[in-house]
């Protein structure tokens, strides 16, 4: 593209309502920069195939290959994503030129008797088809019973209101955007349930060659957003670990100094965690310290067991 002043900004996006309602918040940001914008909706694997776990289909990366296509072939200017949907490494001619300031990380559970979690009935049926969400819940509550569901969030809560769970767990920056925090049961701390990499995140996607598209979103980068996501992002990359295997990372910037606490987990509901600090220029070599100390206390047999092949160590963070 030849001017970001002039020209209407195609921003590429999936058609669920929240993905909608992220790419309206990353259009107005845009709009009141003086950018006008046209939302482009595109259909992803992860939004046809709902009939099988996304491990089976490709993980973390079935909701961004088409935008990320669409991308490349010059659809669109830019792509919105859900950082948490994004693979841990991007290919080398795309980059993430903004993250928007970061939502509610947490988990949410939502039953239909209103039960919080150590509350719901024995062999209570709950749906999730994450790994990281069932390896947690199953820790605190080995008797539950963990179902497959798929589907965008409304398609969730209707399941849930016919009956066919007694429980589903979502994340709350979804419900928040929807406006729908009334269905909240309970707010799952992450000391009961840690968060997603990236979960909260909206990231902006652009050609990483497209440098007038990124001097663009400058003013929409938000410093605490990026610093928190490269940690956990870099703590997933060295994992080699995506939707097939339960792991969970949270970083926190506070003062200039980064928290950051990461957990590996198995089918069965072992986890294991591990917490560093470190300062806040350091967060790729964060992510991969905290990585290294789950790696080094038994993470790397439950990754293995889950089919997750563990990358080789490097000299430097990547």
């Amino acid at each position: 593209m030849t001017s970001t002043r002039t020209a209407t900004l195609r921003l590429g996006t999936r058609g669920s309502a929240l993905a909608l309602a992220q790419a309206r918040i990353v259009a107005g940001a845009l709009g009141g920069a003086g950018l006008p914008v046209e939302i482009v909706t595109i259909t992803t694997k992860g939004d046809v195939r709902t009939d099988v776990p996304l491990s089976v289909i490709g993980g973390r990366g079935v909701f961004a290959a088409e935008l990320e296509q669409a991308l490349r072939v010059g659809e669109v200017d830019l792509a919105v994503h859900s950082a948490k949907d994004l693979p841990s490494t991007l290919a080398p001619d795309l980059a993430l030129a903004a993250f928007l300031p970061r939502e509610d990380v947490r988990d949410v559970l939502i039953a239909r008797g209103g039960a919080p979690l150590v509350s719901l009935p024995m062999h209570a049926v709950l749906g999730t088809s994450s790994p990281r969400r069932a390896c947690q819940i199953r820790a605190l509550r080995p008797d539950i019973v963990l179902r497959d569901i798929r589907g965008n969030v409304d398609t969730r809560l209707r399941k849930l209101d016919e009956g066919q769970y007694d429980a589903i767990v979502l994340a709350a920056a979804g419900l928040r955007r929807l406006g729908l925090t009334e269905r909240v049961t309970q707010w799952l701390e992450s000391d009961i349930m840690l968060p997603a990499v990236g979960q909260g995140a909206i990231a902006v996607e652009v050609r990483a060659a497209d440098a007038a598209m990124t001097a663009a979103l400058a003013p929409l980068d938000d410093h605490a957003t990026r610093v928190t996501v490269t940690a956990e992002r870099a703590f997933l990359a060295r994992l080699g670990a995506g939707c097939a295997a339960p792991s969970a990372a949270h970083a926190r910037l506070e003062r200039g100094m980064l928290h950051l606490e990461g957990l590996i987990g198995s089918e069965s509901g072992a986890v294991i965690r591990a917490a560093r600090t470190g300062r806040e220029q350091d967060a790729a070599a964060l992510g991969v310290a905290v990585a290294e100390t789950l790696l080094a206390s038994g993470g790397e047999e439950l990754l293995r067991a889950a089919g997750t092949r563990v990358p080789a160590a490097t000299t430097e963070a990547e």
